[in-house]
This record gives structure tokens, C-alpha cells and sequence, in this order.
């Protein structure tokens, strides 16, 4: 990896087991180092049984080095790894919800949908609940638009990721620990 500088967006993968507690225990590793968490987000994974969190934040290579150590000291851990934005392949789900009424009003906003290839989900006669999945910086410029008509919520997932290798790392790390068993 190249060493990046203090405001490098990382992306910290940590594979583990589901039990109550861990992202506590996540959390105050990034706390104790006074570094803030963008996002977060945890779901199970392509390994049966296993779940990944995916945790983004703004450091240098070095501390995400100290990061992961402490990560993986984790009991419930099974192993953590960290990627820059160019590892890996990564997306973001926003919701936004608009007055029904301004949309009927202001043509506009059918047209800033189509050209955020953003999608309604819900119509009522009170709301409409638009979608858009991206980048950061693109649910983001289409929330400054819609600001403008009135936006009532907006919502950000957090960002799912998967890395560029052709190979799963954990994939690797498990496969060498049951190689080292037998």
C-alpha cells in the first residue's frame, strides 16, 4: 500500500461473528484515537454464519495500521482490513422525501430525477419518497437540489463495499488458518 496523508478516506472491513456489543467495541477503538466515523454499516456476508461492517473514516495510514490491530484483538473478531476508495468498488442508498404538491407544481423536479437517475418509490397525495444509490458526493448534490423544493427528510445508508481482488482476503486468512490446524 502507499502511504497516504491525514485526510485520505479509509474503508475498514471487519468480518466477525454477530454478537451484541461489537460495534460498541468498534466504536470506542476509533473514539480513543479521536477519529470520527463517516459511516457505518453491517450486514451478513457471502461466509455463512459470518457478518461485515464496514466503518469509513478520515486518518493516515499509520493509525489505521494501530486501527486494525486493535480491531482484531477483538474476540468476536475474525479478521479487519482497510482499503482507500481505489481498492474497492462502493455505493451509498439515500432517501429523500418531497411534498407530493410542490413536485405536481414545480415540473423541475421530474427532470432533476431523471437526470440524477434517481427513482420514486412511494407516491401519495402528501409525499413522494425518492431514491438514488451512488458516490457519496452524488446524493449529495442531488440533496442540495431538492433542497430547494421544500425537502421534508433525507437519509443516507451507510456505504457497502467490496474490493476490487479477484480473491476475498478473508477468504485467504481462513483457508491458512485451517491449513495451520491440520
Amino acid at each position: 500500500m502507499t502511504t497516504h496523508d491525514e485526510s485520505t478516506l479509509y474503508t475498514v472491513t471487519v468480518f466477525s461473528e454477530n454478537h451484541v456489543g461489537l460495534l460498541n467495541q468498534l466504536s470506542i477503538i476509533f473514539t480513543r484515537r479521536c477519529l470520527n466515523i463517516e459511516s457505518i454499516s453491517a450486514s451478513t456476508c457471502s461466509i455463512p454464519g459470518v457478518h461485515k461492517i464496514v466503518i469509513t473514516c478520515h486518518s493516515s495510514q499509520s493509525m489505521m495500521d494501530k486501527v486494525i490491530g486493535q480491531i482484531e484483538k477483538r474476540i468476536d473478531v475474525i479478521k479487519a482490513f482497510y482499503f482507500t476508495d481505489d481498492e474497492i468498488v462502493y455505493q451509498e442508498v439515500a432517501l429523500y422525501k418531497v411534498p407530493t404538491p410542490v413536485m405536481l407544481r414545480e415540473n423541475h423536479v421530474e427532470e432533476i430525477i431523471r437526470r440524477h437517475n434517481a427513482r420514486i418509490l412511494e407516491i401519495t397525495p402528501e409525499y413522494t419518497v425518492i431514491e438514488k444509490t451512488g458516490h457519496y458526493s452524488e446524493t449529495e448534490e442531488l440533496f442540495r437540489e431538492l433542497q430547494r423544493y421544500e425537502l421534508k427528510q433525507f437519509m443516507r445508508s451507510g456505504r457497502v463495499a467490496v474490493t476490487r481482488s479477484p480473491i476475498e482476503h478473508v477468504d485467504n486468512f481462513l483457508n491458512q488458518r485451517l491449513t495451520n490446524e491440520y
